[in-house]
């Protein structure tokens, strides 16, 4: 009788996977959902990592695994490669981590059709329909979502440049490229089963990643990298269907649904559709080689580190305005520290966050966090906006294009309708930012042609640095 109950029990039985899965996909979204809060993230990422290690071990259990010296390699090459990139990559650079962890999601689901595709349609023999669409559908968009992917990280780790790379007759190469791919997806799909034709979906897939990527400025990448994110879930939930593995199609179902929610919010917090975003070549350099400027008539004020000391040391309110400049010059710590001397000294200190402000959802919120700023004193941009008007100082950090009054007062300015955070309401505005250059929407701020503005120029670590001491001293 026990040897029975032991083989009722047998840890290859289905049942039991089955239960495994199930047991996981609770996890994936309990771990979600803690997912929405800053003070419970870490938690919820735990959660959803043992839902992922138990769907793993229940998938290795399946009786049609056939190579388990295969995939023993893959997890080692896997761990030797993430683990060191995940302990030692900067906070600053974890946007260009996501895109490149996110491309290989995509790339491995593209790589799993394919080779579904050659194990199914050995000699010419005909896959189901239902499995084939699914195989299909994860081939064009894990290849769209891995080569995007590498070109959004390149872009962020100042591989190629930041800019829009436009060439004449992109957007035409890109329908020829889209029209392609659906065509061999067609010609498959219908009943020809034919490995060449196979490829070509494949290659003209990788293509349009990259066409479709490359045209993008590095101001769009935080809803490029929500897009793409929500590519490579849809990828992998098409590819669980194609194994019918219920794990994969639960996860990929809902990094598909959050990565595109997340897009959709992205897109509206630029007052700009998925659409513009993707062909409109935002932030592209004129003809000229420069960036566009405008003619304010106004003069730009510099400011020197003792009068930003006394400014902020006697003001009752400061909000400070991080942006991808903070981020630039790693300043969160050094932030902090000013923050705590200015808290000591009785000032209010809160930090606006504007959704696109860096260059992924959250960058913000994550380099704070690092620096062990408070939760309850990162403000989002329509719960902060009302408070500017009572705000004696506030402390822009490198944060250009979401701070820029053009979007509300110039018509014709290429950000014309973003909502933006609304600093130039404070007493006094004072911008930490290395020079005068545009940021990446090509357009100088009229915020810093306003009268009450005072321009600290240099690195914003060294910026800071000097800033505490002077506080200090006081």
């Amino acid at each position: 009788m026990g040897i029975d109950l032991i083989a009722a029990l047998s840890l290859r039985d289905p049942d039991l996977i089955t239960g495994a899965y199930i047991v996981a996909a609770i996890l994936f979204i309990v771990g979600l959902r803690h997912l929405a809060h800053p003070s419970t993230a870490r938690s919820g990422n735990a959660i959803a990592a043992v839902g992922m290690a138990i769907a793993v071990i229940a998938t290795l259990l399946d009786r049609d695994i056939i190579d388990y010296p295969l995939i023993a390699l893959g997890i080692a090459i896997g761990t030797a490669v993430g683990v060191p990139a995940a302990r030692s990559v900067r906070m600053t650079a974890i946007p260009q981590m996501v895109a490149l962890f996110n491309g290989v999601g995509g790339g491995a689901a593209a790589l799993i059709a394919w080779a579904e595709f050659r194990r199914l349609a050995p000699a010419g023999e005909r896959i189901v329909i239902d499995t084939e669409i699914a195989i299909l559908f994860s081939t064009v968009v894990g290849a769209v979502s891995f080569w995007g992917s590498i070109v959004a990280f390149a872009k962020l780790q100042e591989l190629i440049s930041g800019r829009p790379i436009i060439v004449r007759g992109q957007q035409v190469m890109n329908g020829l490229l889209l029209v392609a791919a659906l065509a061999g997806t067609i010609w498959l799909a219908i009943g020809n089963d034919d490995e060449t034709v196979f490829v070509a979906v494949l290659l003209a897939s990788s293509l349009l990643g990259l066409a479709l990527v490359l045209p993008i400025g590095g101001a769009d990448m935080p809803v490029v990298i929500s897009m793409l994110n929500a590519f490579t879930g849809l990828a992998a939930a098409a590819a669980g269907f194609a194994l019918d593995n219920t794990a994969l199609i639960v996860a990929g179902t809902l990094v598909g649904a959050s990565g595109t929610i997340l897009t959709q919010l992205m897109s509206r917090a630029m007052n700009r559709s998925l659409g513009n975003v993707l062909f409109a070549g935002f932030g592209a350099v004129p003809a000229g080689g420069t960036a566009a400027v405008g003619d304010h008539g106004g003069t730009v004020r510099s400011t020197s580190a003792a009068d930003v000391a006394i400014q902020l040391a006697y003001a009752s309110r400061v909000v400070v305005v991080p942006g991808y400049g903070m981020a630039v010059a790693q300043a969160q710590h050094a932030v902090r520290e000013l923050a705590r001397a200015l808290e000591q000294r009785g000032v209010d200190v809160k930090y606006a966050i504007h959704p696109v402000a860096g260059r992924m959802p959250g960058h913000m919120n994550v380099l704070l966090a690092e620096a062990d700023v408070p939760y309850t004193q990162l403000k989002e941009m329509d719960d902060i906006n009302s408070e500017f008007a009572q705000t004696d100082v506030a402390l822009v950090i490198g944060a250009n294009d979401v701070t820029n009054p053009a979007a509300r007062n110039t018509p014709d300015s290429p950000i014309y309708g973003m909502p933006i955070l609304d600093v130039n309401k404070s007493a006094s505005v004072i911008v930490l930012k290395r020079s005068m250059s545009p940021g990446f929407a090509g357009i100088e701020n009229e915020l810093y042609y306003d009268p009450k503005t005072a321009m600290l120029f240099g690195d914003a670590k060294e910026s800071i640095t000097s800033v505490l001491a002077e506080v200090k001293a006081l």
